[in-house]
């Protein structure tokens, strides 16, 4: 892979990540959000395991193998979007539920010494430093009534930011070298057993079919699911988790500036301001 590929890759998974939100947004009035997640999953696996046998991509030779990358998509995709999709559907606002993701990169920080023995330098945690505070930031001007949020909902989006952080470490201690389409097609069908049993047992199944819903499950599977996953899954296995997790201070502030550029939000002086420190302190973590 060449320099300039390389740094490409951080910036795309900035941006494909950031849509996330957006999505959960547009498909929140047509479809309960764990059946919505649920479709997701089982398509965007399907599409992965016919692309593997297509192109003859070896799959883990061990029942070890297919159960940890199983576990990893249980935790980085069932718990997470689950938690994320669930709490933006119940009244939590995106903004906010962004902003308690943004808190990842320290929970990842505080872990990776003790169960991946990876050092965590001074440098890393000044930059882990200021990207917290270059989100809240851009974030606070959303999180002035935060006491009126359901409680609910504040956990689920906690449990969500909990989910994708031992996700990223079982991923960098356990995922190995497998091939990322057969590799995540098994992560996918973790997830989907995850999230298909919750909806299961709490959703009614209800499914309005209107363009928005279309439009939403189309980017999902081949954006987020296929793309944006590949390019976070290729970032964990060549790079420290804590530094990779950093990117995720930048992406409440380009959701923020979705939200703008779609829905017409403002933007004030304070939260230009944060955007840059959080940048800083992405660009100081991330480096090697």
């Amino acid at each position: 892979m060449t320099l300039s590929a390389a740094a490409l890759i951080p910036v795309a998974f900035v941006l494909i990540w950031a849509t996330g939100f957006v999505t959960a947004r547009l498909v929140a009035p047509h479809i309960e959000p764990l059946t919505f997640l649920t479709i997701r999953f089982v398509l965007a696996g399907a599409i992965l395991a016919i692309a593997a046998r297509l192109a003859g991509a070896p799959w883990p030779g061990s029942w070890r193998g297919t159960r940890d990358a199983a576990i990893a998509g249980a935790l980085l995709h069932g718990v997470y979007l689950g938690g994320v999709f669930w709490a933006v559907a119940h009244g939590l606002p995106a903004g906010v539920s962004a902003l308690i993701a943004g808190t990842q990169p320290i929970l990842t920080a505080l872990l990776a010494r003790p169960l991946l023995g990876e050092r965590v330098s001074a440098r890393r945690w000044l930059g882990v430093a200021l990207g917290m505070a270059g989100v809240t930031l851009v974030l606070a001007p959303k999180i002035a009534g935060a006491g009126a949020y359901p409680p609910a909902t504040l956990a689920v989006s906690i449990l969500s930011t909990v989910g994708i952080t031992l996700g990223t470490l079982w991923q960098k201690s356990r995922g190995g070298s497998f091939d990322l389409r057969s590799g995540t097609a098994i992560q996918f069908a973790g997830a989907a057993l995850v999230v298909a049993g919750v909806a299961f047992a709490t959703e009614t199944g209800r499914i309005d079919y209107a363009p928005e819903l279309a439009i939403g499950l189309l980017w999902s599977v081949f954006g987020l699911s296929i793309g944006g996953i590949a390019l976070l899954l290729l970032m964990i296995r060549r790079g420290a988790v804590v530094g990779v997790a950093s990117l995720l201070f930048l992406v409440p502030p380009v959701t923020t500036l979705m939200s703008w550029g779609l829905f017409g939000e403002t933007l004030t002086a304070g939260q230009l301001g944060g955007m840059v420190i959080a940048a800083v302190g992405t660009a100081i973590a991330a480096r090697a």
